[in-house]
């Protein structure tokens, strides 16, 4: 641990719970953001928790854009003793809350449960993607006892990846509901870090986006980064939104008509994003490495209302 961090752990177990100024100032009344940075880092260690989901939400969330103030305007008095929002509540020592060790047995059974519901179906790409202590062996012993017992069921049910998998009932079903492609595309956004993502954990990222991509963006694929956000289109990526949203990566159909019905889907909820009064409009300066006019996903965008500019394809939020 860093000299932050254990200052912050000695004055919780002196103090027990506490509140970000009480905290901050036992790590030396330093940089509030190194201090946000060791309390997030003990949580990652498994050492603290916090009282409310605020801090969680406000950790996770992208940065908002801000208007820009007047000049000469004074800015408003901010006291020092107002925690930021990633640090809003109070923070406690784990193991002052959780009680008794926990067995390990307890701990695989909570894993499992705990990823069946995060996921529906389990597979050995999620528990590696979710970096579990002991990988999909640590579980598997408790998968088997819940088939056995008829909780959960065992299959194929996901092609592409390991064959080893385990579903619950419901999610089967909710599967089997969506094998026929509706009539109106269904469009839905999501961080690329939510579990509905199952994109960089059960499913591998698609590489067909690189067939008319440039070759200098090679190593500049899809991740499951905080900030980024997936477009998917009747469940299949469509495009992939890093953080500041002006380089995209898209994935269209090589077939049509699911080609144009992407395409149209994709360029409709690109300029919804943009008439939303917190995004503020929308650039979009290249498309999987070329410039967004150049891309066959342009005569959509500027159908959907996107104009040419010199710096790409832009969309201003309306007033």
């Amino acid at each position: 641990m860093s000299p932050i961090e254990r200052a912050i752990v000695d004055h919780l177990r002196r103090q027990g719970a506490s509140f970000f100024a009480a905290i901050h100032e036992a790590a030396g009344n330093g940089y509030p953001g190194e201090t946000v940075d060791a309390l997030w880092d003990l949580v990652w260690k498994g050492l603290l928790t916090n009282d409310t989901f605020h801090a969680l939400r406000a950790f996770t969330r992208p940065p908002e854009r801000r208007p820009r103030k007047p000049a000469g305007r004074a800015r408003p008095f901010r006291s020092r003793r107002v925690a930021p929002p990633s640090a809003e509540g109070r923070w406690s020592l784990l193991a002052d809350r959780a009680g008794g060790r926990v067995s390990d047995t307890e701990w695989s059974t909570a894993t499992a449960q705990q990823l069946l519901s995060r996921y529906g179906v389990l597979t050995r790409e999620v528990a590696a993607a979710e970096g579990i202590v002991g990988g999909f062996g640590a579980v598997y012993d408790v998968l088997k006892a819940l088939e056995d017992a008829g909780r959960i069921r065992r299959g194929y049910f996901v092609g592409g990846v390991g064959a080893t998998q385990f579903a619950l009932p419901a999610a089967l079903e909710l599967l089997r509901s969506l094998r026929d492609v509706p009539d109106e595309a269904e469009v839905v956004v999501l961080a690329a870090t939510d579990p509905a993502n199952p994109y960089g954990t059960t499913l591998k990222w698609p590489s067909a986006w690189a067939a008319d991509a440039q070759p200098d963006i090679a190593g500049r694929g899809p991740t499951r980064s905080v900030g980024a956000l997936v477009v998917l289109v009747n469940g299949a990526l469509a495009a992939y939104i890093p953080r500041g949203g002006r380089q995209l990566l898209v994935f269209l159909p090589e077939d049509e008509p699911a080609r144009s019905t992407t395409a149209r889907a994709l360029a409709e909820r690109l300029a919804l994003m943009a008439r939303d009064e917190g995004r503020g409009g929308l650039l979009v300066g290249e498309i999987n490495g070329r410039p967004a006019a150049d891309h066959p996903l342009a005569p959509s965008l500027i159908e959907a209302g996107f104009t040419p500019s010199a710096m790409g394809l832009q969309m201003r939020r309306r007033a």
